[in-house]
């Protein structure tokens, strides 16, 4: 991942590729951003003409290339826009800056050192321009034949390393700031490769060994329930939605510990680790991209680890239902009933609608150990991207005050959500005549309906929010700001900070 390091150093006599500075969008052009001071001063004070002349509005994610001015020792300046010119007295907010700095990383790909001087004005403002540039500068290419004699030979590899000028290297807050960045950013990036890498090498088994191994690594306790342990424990959840798989499903617990904690959270994650749809097979145009149905359990993976790499003074569980939804003679059918671990009964209406049965099985497993709260996170329907698009996830829970608290940590960290109902007329429609409940209710509202499901399975008494990241899990369109095409990392950002607020006590 690119090295980034905290400079005092004075823009013009750093030796660099390249020199980021930031430009607003004002009521009338562009305007220079603080931190770039000493170009605008080496071009005599005439650097926004010349940014208007080259097309530059400032507006958000814009990027403009020019020759650095006479006694530059970096060759070239980049100019990224930050949106809209904050109010007086104001600064820019930290998503401004974290977005600025991942379009600026992406578009030096291939460069071995450049320095970002974007506006600095605090701690907050350093780990933003830091998480931006980390996750901006992220890459998938390990598929690619070609790609390590490429980087060898100096191509299109990511931005090797980056000064961050305005940060300061021996203040506390500043390099908490950085650290912070670091691990969430090589956490969440983590959770990208997963939700990249193809089905056929990411197995139910190979994902669980993964955790495993970072686990092991970050002093965070595993167990993995295999096939038999499942049997034997009665997960008819997830093993109906794993049962046409030549690759058997696993339910993963990663447990981190603090020894001055005093509240529990448990992260529940849907791991399919890909989604034929079963028996109910997907139409054609909808298959291809079902690798990244096990986006939720990757989030939960990378919060937990996270969160033991921050030493957060909260204790934090996550569940993975992994399983693959494949259709064959041992799968699960439309019309079959299940035995849930909980011990309800389910009849399986639609075998594509199975994330909310493995889910099921692992909320009633976290429920066991009366966690102070359990989020769970899933690619779960259609419903969902319908309702809300491509970039915002939805937010249910049986708690109004704690819906509103993860509605308003992810905004802060920059992950676009909405507060969803969960409208009790619709339960009726999961009525089943031969078992407790249908996978299945009314069609219109089908993602509330699909959060009511999973309502029934949280125990009582405990406070549940449930978030459907079906929209912005998988970028199917162009990198955006320090989003990339494929795997996103949506929600881990989210849940490291619901992590970090139960620990100061800031969350109930």
């Amino acid at each position: 991942m690119t090295a980034l390091t905290l400079s005092t150093a004075a823009a013009p006599g750093l030796r660099a590729d390249a020199l980021v500075i930031g430009v607003a969008k004002g009521a009338q052009g562009p305007v220079v951003a603080p931190g770039a001071e000493a170009v605008d001063k080496a071009y005599d004070g005439k650097l926004v003409g010349l940014l208007e002349t080259l097309g530059a509005s400032g507006a958000e994610g814009e990027l403009t290339k020019l020759p650095s001015p006479a006694g530059f020792k970096a060759p070239l300046v980049v100019a990224v826009g930050l949106g809209a010119e904050p109010g007086e007295g104001a600064g820019f907010g930290a998503e401004a800056l974290r977005r600025a700095a991942g379009a600026a990383a992406r578009a030096l790909t291939g460069s071995r050192k450049a320095a970002f001087a974007l506006p600095v004005d605090s701690p907050g403002a350093v780990g933003a321009i830091a998480e931006g540039v980390l996750l901006g500068a992220y890459c998938f290419d390990v598929y690619k034949d070609g790609a390590k004699d490429d980087r060898a030979a100096g191509g299109r590899a990511p931005l090797a390393e980056v000064a961050l000028l305005g940060g300061k290297p021996r203040d506390a807050a500043h390099k908490g700031a950085v650290a912070r960045a670091v691990a969430v950013a090589e956490e969440l990036n983590r959770a990208r490769d997963l939700i990249n890498t193809p089905p056929n090498d990411l197995t139910p088994a190979a994902f669980a060994a993964i955790a495993q191994a970072a686990a092991k690594e970050h002093g965070v306790k595993v167990q993995v329930l295999d096939e038999k342990a499942l049997l034997k424990g009665g997960y008819g959840g997830i093993l109906g939605v794993g049962g046409g798989s030549a690759a058997p499903p696993r339910l993963v617990k990663l447990s981190y510990t603090h020894s001055k904690a005093g509240k529990h959270l448990a992260f529940v994650g849907k791991g399919i680790t890909y989604d034929s749809g079963g028996i109910s097979l997907k139409p054609a145009g909808h298959n291809e991209t079902m690798k990244c149905d096990m986006s939720g359990a990757a989030a939960v993976f990378a919060a937990v680890v996270a969160a033991a790499r921050l030493g957060l003074e909260v204790n934090v569980t996550g569940w993975l239902a992994l399983a693959e939804n494949m259709p064959s003679g041992s799968a699960v059918r439309p019309g079959d009933v299940l035995r849930m671990y909980s011990g309800k009964t389910v009849e399986v209406l639609n075998t594509d609608a199975e994330g909310r049965l493995v889910l099921a099985d692992a909320l009633w497993a976290a429920s066991q150990e009366e966690p102070d709260a359990i989020v769970d996170v899933a690619t779960l329907t259609g419903a969902m991207v319908l309702a809300l698009g491509s970039r915002t996830f939805g937010i249910m829970a049986n708690d109004d005050s704690f819906r509103t608290a993860v509605y308003e940590a992810a905004e802060e960290v920059g992950e676009p959500a909405w507060p969803m109902p969960l409208p009790e007329h619709l339960r009726k429609g999961m009525d089943s005549t031969v078992a407790d409940i249908a996978n299945m209710g009314e069609r219109m509202g089908g993602g509330l309906v699909a959060g009511l499901f999973l309502r029934e399975f949280v125990g009582e008494g405990i406070t549940w929010a449930h978030l459907d990241i079906a929209g912005p899990a998988f970028n199917e369109g162009g990198p955006f700001g320090y989003t990339p095409k494929g795997g996103t990392g949506t929600a881990v950002r989210t849940l490291v900070r619901l992590a970090e607020l139960t620990a100061a006590g800031d969350l109930g």
